[in-house]
């Protein structure tokens, strides 16, 4: 199976911005949403947003192409700064310059890690913009791998997308990173069985990890990402195994696997059988926008407590919403090689450590293609996933409405009620949702993925959170105002805002009734499923809480303790597009 490709587009082509442009806008909708339009230091006037930093009086301006109800503008163009009477453009790094000074006086913190990563992203959308994009297939794998590899900008709400180490080697991040179309086999090690770790749902859960090779007598077979072997081989623990003859190298597999966007999750459906349609979710020691992209013993451990404890709760919500599914986690697999005081080594036990993730088959429904959200709400059109390439030319407000309340009617109702109804928290941000979409383009079922980020609320889970070990259980919960926080972000604004906002650049005009949607469908769900005080707060114009992945790189927070800011909901004036009362409300930045 492959997947056909075409030139890069070069700056500017198709509307695409230049990698200098996209990063300063992503600094200044990080700036505007946290900072900025809480503090009133921005406005929208003449085509334009203006903002006045407070500590220095620095004045700095944007053309905006389309005005967003949530405060998330579209912005086009170089950033402009006001000196010597007149307005003059600024590139990326004087713009950030002028970010961590006024998030330095704002916050009396120091962050001399900033510049480096905001010239990391540069360099990492620059790199993405000259490759060679996808153009998809006539074949569903080809199409959804198209999906996973069209990221060219990254998140806009975060200060350095496709940043990574500055140490990383540029050559093995083209071969292994999805914007490339990096499809490559795994390296296969020979575990003595006495050394091995492993955890499993059910039976032969593990049985994906041992069919992509054959181990010798008293052995099991341990796949590990290339990239991640290369970068311990070298390990003194792992030296000395090979020596002993307690760790085999058998070279690489015969099947191959995709990246996808997560770069470290790689798709067995990239070609070859043996691979089969599942997913392996590697360690990799790469530290990638935020975090070091490796498995902790807690998360490995977790992956498949999550996959038993959400067992009856899925039984339910399958039931109930047939339009979903949840991909499990139902096992996974390590090596635990005698550190220096004798005890597993930790560096190697969660540096070799792989998750295996349930396949696209038997979730996807017949005809239908599985599509990275994403992909399908990128703000401009980088792959064939986007959903102005999926819409007809030209749709109108109709079909815009169709193709929403379709989306919408499949992503609401399960997220909603497993918070309410069982006390879990899923985590729908774009990356962590497929959109299967029939031959129509129309969706028909949504996929989340990511048992990483799913948590669960202590009340409703006392007794099975007991029975797990503390190292695994107290990293598996949220507190109830963290996890509405994080339920509420991910599915209205990250998602719903963002898929939105794709959708209204199609017809400006729709954005209302787009919004007065999404209320539609929330207060459907609480009339036919029971109502809860955190859906009436949302109703009823409560503020939505948006992750300050800005504040919280800049403080040098983890992401679990990132902070959130309030943004004026949208859907306090979608109270008036469904004949409601008129409500005051929405970003006046």
């Amino acid at each position: 199976m492959t997947t056909t490709y075409v030139p890069p587009a070069a700056a500017g082509s198709h509307g695409l911005p230049s990698s200098g442009d996209a990063v300063s806008h992503t600094l200044l909708n990080c700036l505007l949403r946290e900072v900025a339009g809480p503090g009133r230091w921005a406005a929208l006037g003449g085509g334009h947003l203006g903002l006045r930093l407070p500590h220095d009086g620095t004045r700095l301006r944007v053309a905006v192409r389309r005005a967003s109800a949530l405060g998330a503008h579209r912005f086009t163009g170089p950033v402009l700064r006001h000196e010597a009477g007149g307005w003059s453009p600024i590139g990326w790094a004087e713009l950030a310059g002028h970010v961590g000074a006024a998030l330095s006086a704002l916050t009396g913190v120091a962050n001399d890690e900033f510049p480096g990563q905001v010239a990391a992203s540069h360099e990492g959308v620059a790199a993405a913009l000259a490759l060679p994009r996808p153009a998809g297939g006539s074949d569903p794998r080809s199409r959804y791998l198209a999906s996973e590899r069209s990221l060219v900008f990254g998140h806009r709400f975060h200060p350095a997308p496709k940043a990574r180490d500055a140490a990383v080697d540029a050559g093995a991040w083209g071969t292994y990173a999805p914007e490339s179309g990096a499809a490559f086999p795994v390296r296969l090690l020979a575990v003595r069985e006495a050394l091995v770790v492993e955890e499993q749902a059910g039976p032969g859960a593990t049985a994906p990890l041992d069919a992509l090779g054959r181990a010798p007598a008293g052995y099991r077979l341990l796949p590990v990402h290339p990239w991640q072997y290369a970068m311990l081989r070298g390990h003194p623990a792992l030296r000395a195994a090979v020596e002993r003859g307690d760790v085999r190298d058998l070279g690489v597999s015969a099947a191959r696997f995709a990246a996808t966007a997560s770069v470290r999750t790689l798709y067995g459906g990239a070609g070859g059988t043996a691979a089969g349609d599942g997913f392996l979710k590697f360690s990799l020691n790469v530290r990638i926008t935020n975090c070091l992209r490796k498995n902790a013993v807690y998360e490995l451990e977790g992956a498949v407590a999550l996959t038993r404890l959400l067992a009856p709760v899925a039984a339910d919500l399958a039931v109930r919403f047939p339009g979903h599914a949840i991909l499990r986690e139902p096992a996974f697999r390590s090596v635990a090689l005698p550190g220096p005081g004798g005890a597993p080594d930790t560096d190697l036990l969660e540096g070799f450590g792989v998750i295996v993730r349930e396949g696209l088959a038997g979730r996807t429904p017949p005809g239908a293609t599985a599509l990275l959200a994403a992909a399908v709400a990128d703000e401009y059109p980088t792959g064939p996933a986007q959903i102005g390439r999926l819409l007809p030319r030209g749709a109108g407000t109709a079909e815009l409405l169709r193709w929403w309340r379709a989306y919408l009617g499949l992503l609401v109702p399960p997220v909603l009620a497993a918070y309410a109804d069982h006390g879990v928290v899923l985590e729908p941000h774009l990356q962590n949702v497929l959109v299967c979409v029939d031959g129509d383009g129309l969706p028909v079922r949504v996929l989340f993925r990511d048992l990483e980020g799913t948590k669960l609320l202590p009340g409703h889970h006392a007794d099975a959170l007991a029975a797990l070990p503390t190292r695994v259980a107290e990293p598996l919960t949220y507190d109830d105002e963290q996890g509405w926080a994080r339920l509420a972000y991910c599915l209205f604004v990250n998602n719903i805002g963002e898929m939105l906002a794709a959708l209204a650049d199609l017809r400006p005009d729709a954005e209302p009734a787009l919004w007065s949607a999404v209320r539609q469908a929330v207060a459907a769900h609480r009339d036919r499923h029971g109502g809860h005080p955190r859906l009436d707060a949302l109703l009823a114009g409560g503020p939505l809480p948006a992750k300050a992945n800005l504040l919280t790189r800049w403080r040098r927070t983890a992401d679990r303790q990132a902070g959130y800011v309030g943004l004026p909901s949208p859907l306090a004036q979608a109270a008036v597009c469904a004949g409601g009362p008129r409500r005051s409300g929405g970003a006046a930045w």
